[in-house]
């Protein structure tokens, strides 16, 4: 059974399928199965993964002993070269305003790479400590079966006759037998068997 939109004729149908207005252009649909066009922008083009990486290697350099070492005999290079050597050879006198400039620039750019590279050893702490949490969320959930387990297990051998359990019942009835035994007749009258004949 159709609907009532349905059974109108067909150019109403189509009519409710094109924009309102004279003037307006019919709509292009987005096609939801597939991925949007890129859009061109004019910032550059880049891998947040690998420069990620990058400045994880950068950090790691940074944080080292051999970087220091490498960073103080260059200050002490820098210094020594602009006092001692001829004064057309020097290139930044006394106060240093090069060398300042320069390790300046190396801070503004070594503290970004340095918190960038601690912003993603925070993501995988998170995702580790995520993982942890399940495990151990599992961990309880296993042991948690087990002792029910074990639980069963005993309430069930409780009701199970053991070796021991059913040697201890003989000896009992043993006991008990020999505790009743009453004596036969030819166990009474002490004589043999040519006395009952």
């Amino acid at each position: 059974m159709a609907s009532g939109r349905d059974q109108g004729p067909p150019e109403r149908i189509e009519r409710d399928r094109m924009p309102a207005g004279a003037s307006a252009a019919p709509r292009t649909r987005a096609r939801l199965d597939l991925p949007r066009a890129p859009r061109r922008s004019l910032l550059p083009d880049y891998d947040p993964e690998a420069f990620g990486r990058l400045s994880e290697k950068i950090a790691r350099f940074l944080g080292t002993g051999r970087f220091l070492v490498w960073m103080t005999l260059t200050i002490i290079a820098w210094v020594v070269w602009n006092v001692s050597a001829p004064s057309d050879l020097r290139f930044d006198e006394y106060p240093f305003i090069f060398l300042t400039l320069a390790l300046s620039l190396q801070a503004s750019y070594a503290a970004p790479l340095i918190l960038l590279a601690q912003n993603r050893q925070d993501d995988r702490d998170r995702v580790n400590l995520e993982q942890d949490r399940k495990q151990n969320e599992r961990s309880i959930a296993d042991t948690e079966y087990l002792t029910r387990e074990v639980a069963a297990l005993r309430m069930g051998l409780g009701e199970v006759a053991t070796r021991d359990w059913i040697r201890s019942e003989l000896q009992d009835l043993v006991r008990e037998l020999q505790e009743q035994r009453v004596p036969l007749p030819h166990e009474r009258s002490g004589g043999s068997d040519e006395d009952d004949r």
